[in-house]
């Protein structure tokens, strides 16, 4: 050093290159990122998940034949059979959902995901896709068992292809909102279930023996719309017309409730 320092020129001064920061890699890109997480969130929440989906199942298909008893046929039975099929929708996408975001929230799990490179949309739907898929095999199920029992027409039980992501979507988006916009972990757990509760009494029970403030509540319920659909598929000449308007209003209440969990999600994930 000293030899360097003879060598130098008087009154000059050495500078030293700072290392140069490694580039960030650019942030993924929303349908890869939402892929990843759906896999990743659908292999984590396969075993811990069918024993619950087990339970939607049976749930939905023992209050059909309570419901039995009550109702003979016709419009209530129809109103019966597709409000316990969604109701396994409900189970899943709302209350499970909301349980497990209150979680995710309470335990710190959102710090993980804050720091991927990942949309916040991504993450929410990816998780929210992942939860719907357990519905599939228990919703088919339950139409089914309730076509036999109440003596229903399956030909158009196809439209299910339509009513599971429709009315996963808006409940999934509901789910997430409540997990994440609650302040405790337990309150997280009784908004979910307070939710599931209301698809229960409202999708269930046919809507002509409800009071009119109940109705009205009924109609601001998203999984009510899936309902309706299912419902109405299962006239011999069913209304497609008001089937696709059901529809409609549940994939526009699906964009809302989606965007809703993910700008919960963001705000969640900076505190």
């Amino acid at each position: 050093m000293e030899a360097v320092a003879e060598r130098a020129p008087a009154g000059a001064t050495q500078h030293f290159d700072a290392p140069l920061a490694a580039p960030l890699a650019p942030r993924a890109r929303l349908l890869p990122a939402l892929a990843a997480v759906y896999r990743a969130q659908l292999s984590r929440a396969r075993v811990a998940r069918i024993p619950l989906l087990f339970v939607a199942t049976f749930q939905s298909v023992g209050i059909m034949i309570l419901m039995r008893g009550v109702v003979d046929g016709g419009s209530e039975a129809r109103s019966v059979v597709a409000g316990s099929s969604v109701l396994v929708v409900a189970f899943v996408a709302l209350n499970l959902l909301a349980q497990y975001f209150g979680q995710l929230r309470a335990g710190g799990g959102l710090d993980h995901y804050a720091t991927l490179p990942v949309p916040a949309a991504s993450v929410v739907l990816g998780t929210a896709a992942a939860y719907a898929s357990f519905t599939v095999p228990g919703t088919a199920v339950t139409a089914v068992f309730g076509c036999v029992l109440f003596g229903l027409p399956m030909g158009h039980l196809w439209i299910l292809a339509a009513v599971i992501p429709l009315a996963g979507a808006a409940l999934s988006g509901l789910g997430a909102a409540l997990g994440l916009l609650a302040p405790r972990q337990e309150l997280a757990t009784l908004f979910g279930q307070l939710g599931m509760s209301a698809a229960l009494l409202l999708g269930v029970l046919p809507a002509g023996r409800m009071p009119g403030p109940i109705a009205y509540a009924r109609d601001l319920l998203p999984s009510t719309y899936g309902v309706e659909a299912l419902a109405r598929s299962f006239d011999t000449h069913p209304d497609w017309a008001l089937v696709g308007l059901d529809l409609g209003v549940c994939a526009a209440v699906g964009v809302v409730s989606l965007a809703v969990a993910a700008w919960a999600y963001r705000r969640a994930a900076v505190r």
